[in-house]
């Protein structure tokens, strides 16, 4: 859940757990007062990092506090993995697929931010010797849940914290295999009223995360550029399977067009594929 302090009145409401720049909040409770605002920020919300095998790192994570009140913050690690319907999971150290959570120990693991003020976390790694590919955890800072509505006659007492997360995605140097499959192509063509429209799922085959970026290219007959439309940039991590999409609005005189598929991902790697189709009268 997220917490969003309104600017028209010192409340709050609930929100389904929400990431945002690697950011969240839990709220228990619905539509209450409170009694002090917080207002957190953690970054990176997001360290990518490729290790040696064996070799142990460090990096930090800062905490800034723009609140009124200092807040004293819990600091964990969890595993980050994801299930059959892409929602990410937070699970207990080493209890999912290529954990990194128990490689990492958070320096300190409790603090106090105080009003107006920063704070650090250096975290540590100790990645083992023999490991391929890549890794994941999370390191989760969470405040203490602070009484936001007393209890009455009629409803218990409300309290609320934040907790905000770093997502670290690590990878070990010259051990990752890359591989994607594309399947289940759907190409619409451009026509009256009509977008181009390509769906297709694509399965990440590596061994460790990607990024992949999906374009489509446009060619007339005679193999020229006349446009290009470009998808949304997305992680997958091993073994994960999700649509993708690009689509363009343009319009196309009559004529025989190619578009293709160019989906790059991993160290310069793409995947092609071409779909021939034609537009009957000028739109």
């Amino acid at each position: 859940m997220m917490k969003r302090t309104c600017p028209f009145g010192n409340w709050t409401r609930v929100y389904r757990w929400l990431p945002a720049l690697g950011i969240t909040a839990m709220l228990l409770g619905i539509a209450v007062p409170l009694v002090k605002a917080q207002s957190l920020a953690l970054a990176p919300a997001q360290v990518q990092y490729r290790f040696k095998p064996g070799l142990p790192f460090q990096f930090d994570l800062s905490v800034s506090n723009k609140g009124e009140a200092a807040v004293a913050l819990r600091v964990s690690v969890t595993d980050f993995w994801f299930n059959e319907k892409n929602e990410k999971l937070f699970n207990a150290p080493g209890s999912s697929p290529r954990s990194a959570a128990n490689w990492i120990e958070p320096v300190p693991r409790q603090l106090t931010v105080p009003a107006a003020g920063t704070g650090k976390v250096q975290v540590i790694v100790t990645p083992p010797l023999k490991v391929s590919g890549g890794y994941y955890a999370v390191v989760f800072l969470e405040s203490k849940p602070e009484l936001t509505e007393g209890a009455t006659a009629e409803k218990k007492a409300v309290y609320t914290n934040m907790r905000l997360g770093s997502l670290i995605l690590l990878s070990a140097e010259n051990t990752e295999e890359y591989k994607v499959e594309v399947s289940d192509a759907t190409f619409i063509a451009p026509g009256p009223n009509q977008a181009m429209k390509l769906d297709f799922m694509l399965s990440n085959q590596s061994n460790t995360h990607v990024f992949p970026l999906s374009t489509v290219a446009l060619l007339n007959s005679r193999h020229e550029l006349i446009a290009k439309a470009e998808g949304e940039k997305r992680r997958f991590l091993p073994g994960q399977k999700d649509q993708l999409s690009v689509s363009w609005t343009g319009t196309l005189p009559a004529g025989s067009y190619t578009a293709i598929l160019t989906v790059l991902y991993g160290q310069d790697k793409n995947y092609t594929q071409e779909f021939p189709f034609s537009v009957a009268a000028a739109q």
